[in-house]
């Protein structure tokens, strides 16, 4: 891909007239194609399995750690770390993303080894810097020594002779995290509501249009549509992490990543695979100057900033809520 390193026309500030905007068809970058159905709720014993697993510590070695752990919930699906901390205190090698609105992207994890959400479930699980469980076996044994998870699991997955396995962990898991869907301001005026945004965010989409942003971060997700590398202009400074070439072996892949989604982008600090920019600003101004070779101004940053924190969605507190007790989710009017 080429980027444009051209310097852009200025743009005017906000507009005391109103008058910010957006030319339609580059908003239409923005939504789903052919128009997406909602989220639909798959069925509601997996769901509810999945969301009692994405708590459960029994899936570490040493019984501390679950997928909440570096995927906080109640902390828009990150854990605010540079590098999660796993078993025996380890530290692993890449930022832990979000888990929100990430069920829609091309691949998941930062290099997109792992294709879709049910997938990737599984991989920290069994990752010895992770949770560490040694094997599936592992993992099987845990679950069947908690009776309430021997009746999800038949019930989850009927018919099946074992239905306690890694797989329809990564199954159940996956069944939760596609609810993990977040709606904001920036939804609404995609959706046609021109009033959602406030003058001065539409002023920063204006922006962020104009200097060339949008030619990676675009789709429903604001980003994870596509793979690409990081530091395409002017070299990434952090070079000892070389992405997705380590999984496709391709010399061409060296320091390619997947584009993160913008959503909720204001809350999931620190930014970028390598942790290494703290806050919203920081990580605009390293996105401008190496990957579009432009050193932008405080005010074109500040501009971007406050558009992007309209994407902040809304968190429903009953889907993520922690099972007080397993034994409550037997119950067959379960509802969520």
């Amino acid at each position: 891909m080429q980027v444009a390193t051209t310097t852009p026309t200025p743009l005017p500030g906000p507009s005391a007239t109103g008058s910010d905007e957006i030319n339609p068809r580059l908003l239409r970058r923005f939504q789903p194609v052919g128009g997406a159905a909602p989220f639909q709720p798959s069925d509601p014993t997996r769901v509810a399995l999945g969301r009692a697993l994405f708590y459960e510590k029994r899936l570490s070695r040493d019984g501390r750690l679950a997928c909440n752990s570096c995927h906080s919930l109640t902390k828009y699906g990150i854990d605010g770390l540079r590098t999660s901390t796993g078993v025996d205190g380890q530290r692993g090698g890449r930022n832990a993303p979000t888990v929100y609105n990430a069920a829609t992207h091309i691949a998941q994890f930062w290099d997109g080894r792992a294709g879709t959400i049910e997938q990737q479930a599984t991989g920290p699980i069994l990752n010895p810097i992770e949770m560490a469980m040694p094997n599936e076996q592992a993992v099987v044994a845990a679950l069947r020594s908690v009776t309430a998870y021997t009746d999800l699991f038949q019930r989850a997955f009927p018919g099946e002779p074992q239905p306690i396995s890694l797989k329809n962990v990564g199954e159940a898991l996956g069944a939760f995290e596609r609810g993990l869907v977040t709606t904001s301001r920036w939804d609404r005026f995609i959706a046609g509501d021109s009033s959602a945004l406030t003058a001065v965010e539409k002023h920063g989409l204006r922006v962020f249009l104009d200097v060339g942003c949008m030619v990676c971060h675009t789709g429903p997700q604001v980003g994870g549509t596509m793979f690409q590398k990081v530091g395409a202009v002017i070299p990434w400074p952090n070079q000892r992490d070389e992405g997705r070439s380590a999984v496709t072996k391709a010399a061409t892949d060296r320091m390619v990543f997947k584009v993160p989604s913008l959503k909720n982008i204001a809350e999931t600090a620190p930014y970028f695979h390598d942790g290494s920019a703290a806050d919203l600003e920081t990580a605009i101004r390293k996105m401008g100057h190496h990957q579009l070779g432009e050193d932008l101004e405080d005010a074109e940053v500040k501009a971007i900033a406050a558009w992007m924190r309209s994407m902040t969605g809304t968190i429903d507190p009953a889907y993520i809520a922690a099972p007080t007790a397993l034994d409550t989710l037997r119950a067959p009017t379960q509802t969520l």
